[in-house]
């Protein structure tokens, strides 16, 4: 099976920054996409931004111009350096990937998720 762990989380001041890291471990052939979410109390999980493997990223509006989302392809690691936080940033953000597994002779895709990391945006 393959593991995510995700850090980089914890309180900030409105405006301050973050970047927040996930790295996937375990039997891996390749990633098609990498991406993160968060989800605040009471409120639907949301896609915050993804990248694909032509690198190609998409962002939600809500965080377009703020944050930016990379990635590590040898270490398995995906980004997240969010700046000029705000208090509606806050939310439990996830990493997921997308990662190529082959099953019995063929070749798919399976998502995989991180533990969540909280994101508190306070003063």
């Amino acid at each position: 099976q393959v593991q995510l762990v995700e850090s980089g989380g914890g309180l900030v001041q409105p405006g301050g920054s973050l970047r927040l890291s996930c790295a996937a471990s375990g039997s891996i052939l390749s990633i098609n996409a990498m991406g993160w979410y968060r989800q605040a109390p009471g409120k639907e999980r949301e896609l915050v931004a993804a990248i694909i493997s032509g690198g190609i990223s998409k962002y939600a509006d809500s965080v377009k111009g703020r944050s930016t989302i990379s990635r590590d392809n040898a270490k398995n690691t995906v980004f997240l350096q969010m700046n000029s936080l705000k208090p509606e940033d806050t939310a439990v953000y996830y990493c997921n990937f997308a990662v190529v597994r082959v099953v019995a002779g063929i070749v798919r895709s399976y998502d995989y998720w991180g533990q969540g990391t909280q994101v508190t945006v306070s003063s």
